[in-house]
């Protein structure tokens, strides 16, 4: 009976539930890291690398409340579990923000950055008390380890799923919304994506359910919590993979308007081209576990996938402004390559939750998964923000035509930078330690420590 308990079935309206959540998210963080470089210099009229050092103070301050939050997360106790109440008290704050964010006041220069720092910095703490609960959910809605990648594979195909709407949809919603001014459009499109989320994180906190009870998750030192994190090999060897994937994706993405707009000439081409990688992402999601068996485990598989994820994006460099052909076989070989990565990695954060209880018999699930969006964080701070400079240093200037320099500085953003990274990350991912057959010891011990309490409780 208590194993039956330990690994229960996920039926499908729950996963889906669990998936909802990251269609949610990805509203926001898609809308963050695709369009909201090019809110700020060419909508809300801020140079490139003041944008930048915003991107980098508000982010990087954003990111050390990451593990406070995971550790409070830790700590509740409701009737409805530790993680799930916070995505039903946050839903409607992170949308209130959301519009503040990309609404335009009628302010000075000075005034307009300092509202930006505000509300940005807003809403990146209402989208960090969401995500954090949200992501440490994975860790507590089963014990099965291939359960697990396959939630995570349904979380990452609503993520991809959200990522198309933004997509697809928001450029249309600004242009169509706005009758013409951007800066209206963008405030009203923002609205309508509340409005969506709200529901969505809704529906994820009424289809899950927390499974998960160990005697670790009754410790309760701070101290402790860091010093067990700070021995969790996999888990710095997952943090500095996460670090170094979000920097290629960051920087990639943030200059892909651009690309479209100064350097191709059409920038409502920009939606067609990231909806093509999309739909090569989602199927790449759903052949997740299949590569991860082909490969022999998670770690390979992300190794290999990152290596080819690089030369797809080295390819991009080669395009002419109208070789359309390449940009998109770059960008569907690259993004069929890169949807298994996030199922990947999160489904390797939870196993290091499970390597910390198997090795100094404490579970901090929500620190560990605080600190690994901490790094994710991290990346997508670098990157966004190395972006701005970036622009800025090769000299660029909204709205107006680019010399040869930017244009140059503008393509090995999109490719040669990238495919760098990409390098970087897989030599890193080499250092996570937890193999298949670590996976496979650790379920089974853990199993029979549980059974064993279990049985000393009924006695």
């Amino acid at each position: 009976m208590m194993r039956e308990k330990e690994k229960p079935v996920i039926l499908m309206p729950e996963r889906l539930g669990y998936a909802a959540g990251d269609l949610a998210s990805c509203l926001y963080y898609n809308t963050f890291s695709l369009f909201l470089m090019y809110f700020y210099t060419d909508v809300f009229g801020i140079g490139p690398a003041a944008v930048g050092t915003l991107l980098l103070v508000t982010r990087t301050w954003d990111n050390f409340v990451d593990p406070v939050v995971g550790m409070v997360a830790d700590r509740t106790t409701t009737r409805w579990g530790k993680f799930r109440p916070w995505i039903l008290f946050g839903c409607v704050p992170i949308a209130v923000a959301g519009v503040a964010a990309f609404h335009t006041p009628n302010l000075s220069a000075p005034g307009k950055l300092i509202y930006a720092y505000v509300t940005y910095s807003l809403l990146m703490l209402m989208f960090t008390v969401i995500n954090i609960p949200y992501g440490a959910l994975l860790g507590v809605l089963t014990r099965d380890t291939n359960e697990r990648t396959r939630l995570s594979s349904y979380r990452f195909l609503g993520a991809f799923t959200g990522n198309f709407v933004v997509q697809a949809t928001l450029l249309w919603l600004v242009k169509h919304l706005g009758g013409g001014s951007e800066q209206k459009g963008f405030t009203l499109a923002m609205g309508v994506y509340g409005v969506m989320a709200v529901g969505l994180f809704l529906t994820t906190f009424r289809t899950t359910r927390e499974r998960v009870r160990s005697a670790a998750d009754r410790a309760s030192s701070v101290g402790k919590d860091l010093w067990d994190l700070g021995k969790n090999g996999p888990w710095m060897a997952l943090g500095m993979v996460s670090i170094l994937c979000l920097v290629w994706i960051s920087v990639r993405n943030a200059c892909l308007v651009y690309y479209f707009k100064y350097y191709v000439g059409a920038e409502q081409m920009t939606a067609t081209y990231l909806v093509a990688g999309t739909l090569a992402t989602l199927a790449g999601v759903t052949v997740t576990a299949k590569l991860v068996s082909f490969f022999g485990g998670k770690k390979r598989a992300y190794i290999w996938l990152t290596v080819f994820c690089g030369i797809a994006n080295g390819a991009m460099y080669f395009a002419s402004p109208k070789n359309f052909g390449l940009m998109y076989a770059s960008q569907i070989v690259m993004s069929f390559f890169q949807g298994p990565l996030f199922p990947m990695i999160w489904a390797m954060y939870a196993d290091t939750a499970d390597y910390a209880e198997w090795k100094f018999g404490r579970r901090t699930t929500g620190l560990i998964f605080s600190a690994g969006t901490f790094s994710q964080k991290m990346g997508w701070t670098v990157g966004a923000a190395t972006a701005g400079w970036l622009l800025g240093y090769y000299g660029f200037k909204a709205n107006v035509v680019q010399n040869t320099g930017t244009l140059f500085g503008i393509r090995v953003m999109v490719s040669l930078l990238p495919a760098a990274a990409c390098g970087a990350t897989a030599v890193a991912a080499l250092l996570y330690g937890i193999t298949q057959p670590i996976e496979k010891r650790m379920g089974e011990e853990l199993t029979a420590r549980r059974e064993l309490s279990a049985e000393g409780i009924g006695e």
